[in-house]
């Protein structure tokens, strides 16, 4: 079984588009990951979630795994009522605006059918024997059942700056690379699509990485 896994899409659906179309994960053997930030910034995040969506129900859901990054979770608390500034700071609006329009109204945010469904089931983490897969990274010196999502989701240069040695090889997104990061203890995919940067894959075991759907490197 190959393991796929998509860094930071960030509403950039076509690049997303590009890069499935030439991988072309077996999806009925294979593993697709997606490592969270699916939304803000970019300009298709309900097209981004859209299309993960349809191949959720396109293939058996166990073979589409989805992380929760930390735009997801400042979204569902901006739905919620709570750190509306921050959300908005962090690209929100884009979001706000490719569900809603421009004259989206607070008391009427109700997501299109799916939706709701798509982000309460999105995961801390994905462990396999090899691997753990995570949207921000890992807190140094605790245990996988004792992370907190806050870590989960947002840390940054306590972990990557880290050579601890996790048990597994870490995969992670959240902070963006020109290339992506190869580090014995983890490797991280976040290559800044929406910044004008490129998506990346990362095939496992190979150690392949793909952007935008042409072959990068392989680090094996």
């Amino acid at each position: 079984m190959n393991i796929y896994a998509v860094g930071d899409i960030h509403g950039c659906l076509d690049q997303l588009e590009q890069l499935l179309d030439e991988v072309q994960p077996d999806l009925e053997k294979d593993l697709l990951l997606f490592v969270g930030d699916y939304i803000d910034r970019g300009p298709e995040s309900r097209g981004v979630v859209d299309y993960i969506i349809r191949l959720q129900q396109q293939y058996h859901r166990e073979r589409i795994i989805c992380l929760k990054g930390n735009h997801e979770a400042m979204f569902l608390d901006f739905l919620e009522g709570r750190e509306r500034e921050l959300f908005l700071f962090n690209g929100g609006m884009s979001t706000l605006r490719d569900y809603w329009g421009d004259n989206w109204d607070l008391k009427e945010l109700h997501l299109p059918p799916g939706h709701e469904e798509f982000y309460q089931e999105l995961l801390p983490y994905y462990e396999t024997p090899d691997y753990i897969f995570v949207h921000g990274g890992l807190k140094p010196a605790v245990s996988l059942a004792e992370q907190v999502e806050e870590d989960l989701l947002w840390i940054r240069g306590e972990f990557i700056a880290s050579m601890e040695d996790f048990g597994r090889l870490v995969i992670f997104g959240h902070t963006p690379f020109k290339r992506p990061l190869v580090m014995p203890n983890k490797i991280g995919i976040d290559t800044g699509a929406v910044y004008g940067n490129f998506l990346t894959c990362l095939k496992l075991p190979d150690k392949e990485f793909f952007i935008k759907g042409y072959e990068l490197l392989d680090d094996g």
